[in-house]
């Protein structure tokens, strides 16, 4: 009881007003499953070419995205990614200018209009910096190195190497024991990076380090005498500081003037100073009373994208000071150990540095890096804090891309604003990735673990609709609640673009939704709706999770790597995201009644792999959690020593080696941890039985309601769910907002378990609430010829559709009651359709390719076909683009047998559809496994059935990619770009006629 009154008081901690509640359970307006509130549902990163756009076309925009299902915009100033557009004005149009201040408050009118909310990047292009003088203290600082080998006289005489590049903060000797050329990496995901092929490894003798810095004149001089003894080789290595003054936009103007013929700099991101730039700029510049005033009503967050900024090393002038007061000695002469891979290690990869120091030392001074790192981390902190601390103060949060890119451990820094964003781009769609980047939050009770969603290399104008709904499955899967999709272009003219429009990236990165996408009057709509359905599921309640697995890096991969490559968790069904040791220190991190955090995700038990690196902290915290009562399993062994300053572990060994005394803990071989958690008595909330991979979420809501979210993997998988609840299910639907009584499950020792069938990444969505008694009747088992079912205005009645088969299998009840023949009738056979003919709206290029405005110049053309293929095998479209209207009849009812009704089966349709029978729009369908009813709409005789299929503008635009140009470039593509891709409905489609059973559930 003492320990959970200690957690309780510890989240007893003062908070900000409502407006900033970041917190699971937020007392915000969510809407409805059916229907979620705007500050629930996706949004769109909206790309704002520049300020000299017609506003009037940008407010069109944002209420289009709006009407089509997403909650508003990501309003970016995009300004070509920081290049220079020939004939732009920015210092007229640039960011912060009065009239970029008029366009920025006609989106907030937009939005208020429209009831959507607004998030607005601190800065243009990824925001990562604003319009600022020069010489401001709070621009982004480098670290750079001269190095030059002392003479084989042992005698330096003269200027140090490098002097004059920045103001001399170090001057280090070293013994060079031996030296070599290595590889540097040669993969970038970003194209076009920067390459160095290789560099120089030193290993350095480590008692021979030596700082000089205080020798060094006025002019640079130096003279120094080093032993010469059995041919000792010696280096001088100078470290100097300096401003980048790197821009993410640039200068337009060659004449001084005002802050706007500068351009816009980048902050320093290690420092308060870097944030204060930024406001600063905020609150001279744009911040005027009526849109400060339109932020309060419309206004949702503040941001910044990912890490893309480049250095030598990662560097704040106040970092020495910062080093010296965490770790109680200099960093200055080793120095040298830092200039290799410590600058941007996401987009420097090809360019980590060209000279590598390694140190003669059992951990070759990975222990004084890893010092860095943490030093690097307190001045990020101290940056996030300011900026979030502005934000809220205008009653906002702040939500940052924290960390990623950067030489930092991303795990430390994800609590530290109200939401932390992750992107599918960066993460690549791993799921564990993802559940690196959750746990933290998870933990620190965050309502939002954003993820900026859709970016894929070389898929512009051709990335589908269920590929985009496949990757924000896998990121649910995850455990992140919002997405942002990348992104929405602005429709009209611009400087030096072509038709089809402002382009981002050139081609580079998918997608450019608008208008100017086929699906999006034709089906993308549906998609959005299901997103914030998702949305909606995964951000009520509080999310719980099984396992938290321990991870400390000083450095989180940039590619999110697998950390726990054992699969036994995850084919059990035990759901699991990463803490790091640094997640111990959050209040939240209490352990009561064998559970870490029983108020949040209700870890029971933790895991670390024989990697997981354990700090002195981590042991005595993960100690202090096992005799509190939680389970501490470590797979594979005893882990390791997590270094730190000279790299001697001998104490952290010991300590280490005691955790195996400690009761609670036990050692296991490697994917033998789900084992001990079964003979623990640990099951997973969700237990899976399936003939292939399932990812579960399950979110526990204050009104009752459990949300279970199912992912079912890459290929078609049938299974069991069995889940610890006994609450009453229902399927909620995602595609129609339709919630309804599961038919088929049982229910025994506090368990219940749902069979299921999921296509290949179909997702589904269960809910339990209430409890099953005799008035809520279910069946046990029901035979495979029932194909769908209804239940009527009494909750003890169902009507079943059974189809043609075995129609003598026994339906079972739960209340022992079996029915051994379902009906009499001989359900009609389901058949194929075939004689379609295909109506192509072609998209094609206006007579005025000038005219960026224009949708696209349509004229339809007419196919019969017997067999639904691929438009690339219809020589006449192959590379058309545009919509496709499948239209063929349906004979009713059948001419032999029975039927009361029929459902469509339609093969997946990979960029949306829509169904129209008899002139009827028909709701909403999974894309993954498409299945309507007909029924309501059949009528005597011939029925028109229509398959509305939007393609791709990709395989038309590749026609012409030396003809379009966006922001006065070509597309950056090499050759003609990617292959031409499948556009329309491919595959079979089936009728399958049913009879109606009703039976009474009593």
């Amino acid at each position: 009881m003492q320990t959970r009154l200690l957690c309780l008081a510890a989240l007893l901690l003062p908070q900000y007003g409502l407006a900033v509640d970041d917190q699971v359970g937020a007392k915000i307006d969510y809407g409805t499953f059916e229907n979620p509130a705007a500050r629930v549902r996706p949004r769109f990163r909206y790309w704002l070419p520049d300020a000299s756009v017609d506003p009037t076309i940008v407010q069109k925009n944002i209420k289009d995205a709006g009407a089509n299902g997403a909650g508003g915009v990501e309003f970016l100033p995009y300004y070509d990614y920081g290049n220079v557009v020939p004939g732009a004005d920015w210092v007229t149009y640039g960011f912060g200018t009065p009239a970029f201040v008029d366009i920025f408050k006609a989106a907030l009118q937009a939005h208020k209009d429209a009831g959507l909310v607004r998030d607005f990047p601190l800065g243009p292009n990824q925001g990562q910096g604003v319009p600022a003088s020069p010489g401001d203290e709070g621009l982004q600082w480098d670290l750079s190195t001269a190095s030059v080998a002392v003479p084989l006289n042992g005698s330096y005489h003269g200027q140090i190497p490098g002097w004059g590049t920045g103001e001399l903060i170090a001057l280090v000797s070293a013994q060079v024991l031996s030296s070599r050329n290595i590889s540097n990496p040669t993969e970038s995901l970003i194209p076009g990076s920067e390459v160095q092929p290789t560099a120089t490894q030193y290993v350095l003798r480590n008692s021979t380090l030596q700082e000089w810095s205080q020798n060094v004149t006025s002019t640079g001089e130096l003279s120094l005498s080093f032993p010469t003894t059995g041919g000792q080789r010696y280096r001088l290595f100078a470290f100097y500081q300096h401003q980048t003054l790197h821009q993410n936009v640039p200068s337009t103007s060659n004449v001084s003037g005002t802050i706007f013929n500068g351009g816009s700099y980048v902050v320093d991101h290690f420092s308060a100073k870097g944030a204060e730039t930024v406001t600063r700029f905020w609150d001279e510049y744009i911040l005027e009373d009526e849109i400060k005033q339109m932020l309060v009503a419309v206004g949702n967050y503040g941001w910044e994208d990912s890490m893309e900024i480049t250095a030598n090393v990662s560097w704040t002038p106040d970092l020495p000071n910062i080093f010296q007061r965490k770790h109680g000695y200099s960093i200055k002469k080793y120095l040298p150990l830092i200039i290799y891979k410590n600058n941007n290690i996401g987009l420097q990869t090809t360019a980590p540095g060209t000279i590598q120091c390694l140190l003669d030392t059992p951990d070759q001074g990975s222990g004084y890096i890893n010092d860095y790192r943490a030093a690097l981390g307190e001045g990020y902190r101290a940056y996030l804090e300011g900026l979030t601390q502005w934000v809220n103060a205008m009653d906002l949060q702040y939500s940052s891309q924290v960390g990623y890119n950067l030489n930092l451990d991303v795990l430390a820094h994800v609590p530290d604003v109200n939401a932390p964003e992750c992107e599918s781009l960066a993460f690549g769609d791993s799921i564990d990735g993802y559940r690196q980047f959750v746990g933290p939050a998870a933990l620190a009770s965050k309502r939002v673990i954003s993820n900026e969603m859709g970016a894929v290399n070389y898929k512009a104008f051709q990335h589908q609709v269920t590929a985009l709904l496949w990757e924000i499955a896998r990121a649910i899967a995850g455990g992140v609640n919002q997405f942002v999709l990348h992104g929405h272009t602005f429709s009209g003219n611009y400087v030096g673009t072509t038709w089809p429009g402002n382009t981002p990236f050139h081609f580079l990165f998918s997608e450019l939704y608008s208008e100017k996408q086929p699906s999006w009057n034709h089906g993308f709509s549906e998609a959005l709706n299901y997103v914030a359905r998702l949305q909606y599921t995964q951000q009520k309640g509080q999310p719980k999770l099984d396992v938290a697995i321990y991870n400390k890096d000083s450095a989180t991969d940039a590619q999110f790597g697998t950390i726990y490559n054992e699969t036994d968790l995850l084919e059990e069904g035990f759901t699991y995201v990463y803490l790091s040791p640094d997640s111990f220190a959050l209040p939240q991190a209490c352990v009561s009644n064998g559970t870490l955090a029983p108020d949040g995700p209700g870890f029971r038990a933790m895991v670390i792999p024989s990697s997981g690196n354990l700090t002195i902290d981590a042991v005595r915290d993960i100690k202090k959690f096992a005799r509190n009562g939680l389970p501490v399993i470590l797979s594979g062994g005893l882990p390791n020593a997590y270094y730190t300053g000279d790299g001697n572990t001998d104490a952290l060994a010991m300590e280490i080696s005691s955790l195996e005394e400690v009761q609670n803990v036990h050692i296991v071989s490697p994917g033998q941890a789900s084992k001990m958690l079964q003979s623990l008595g640990i099951a997973p909330r969700v237990q899976v039985q399936a003939n292939g991979t399932w990812y579960s979420t399950w979110r526990s809501d204050a009104d009752g309601v459990d949300y279970l979210f199912v992912l079912g993997d890459t290929v078609d998988t049938a299974g069991n769910l069995s889940v610890a609840t006994t609450k009453r299910p229902y399927f909620f639907d995602p595609w129609t907002g339709s919630q309804s009584p599961v038919l088929e499950y049982q229910q025994s020792s506090g368990r219940t378990v749902v069979p299921l069938h999921l296509a290949a990444n179909q997702t589904t969505i269960l809910g339990f609430r209430g409890t099953t008694s005799n008035t809520s009747l279910h069946a046990t088992q029901v035979p495979s010829s029932v194909i769908g079912y209804n239940y009527g205005n009494r909750a003890n009645k169902v009507q079943l559709h059974v189809s043609s088969g075995s129609t003598d299998q026994t339906l079972s009840l739960s209340n022992g009651k079996t029915i051994s023949q379902l009906t009499t009738k001989d359900p009609a056979p389901a058949y194929q359709l075939t004689n379609w003919t295909l109506t192509v709206e072609h998209w094609e290029r206006p007579d005025n390719l000038s005219d960026a405005s224009i949708i696209a110049a349509k004229h339809n053309t007419t196919h019969k076909l017997t067999s639904l293929i691929s438009w690339q095998d219809i020589p006449s479209i192959a590379n058309a683009s545009g919509v496709g209207y499948y239209t063929t009849n349906i004979t009713w009812p059948p001419t032999t047998n029975t039927a009361d009704g029929a459902y469509l089966f339609l093969p997946q349709t990979p960029n949306a559809a829509r169904v129209y029978f008899n002139g009827h729009r028909l709701q909403a369908f999974d894309f993954q496994a498409p299945k309507l009813d007909l029924s309501a709409y059949l009528v005597s005789g011939e029925n028109e059935l229509t398959v509305e299929v939007p393609s791709t503008m990709w395989n038309y635009l590749r026609t012409m990619l030396d003809e379009l140009y966006s922001a006065g470039s070509l597309p950056q593509l090499e050759g003609s770009g990617p292959d031409p891709v499948h556009n329309g409905l491919i595959g079979v489609v089936s009728v399958v006629p049913f009879v109606n059973v009703n039976v009474d559930l009593f």
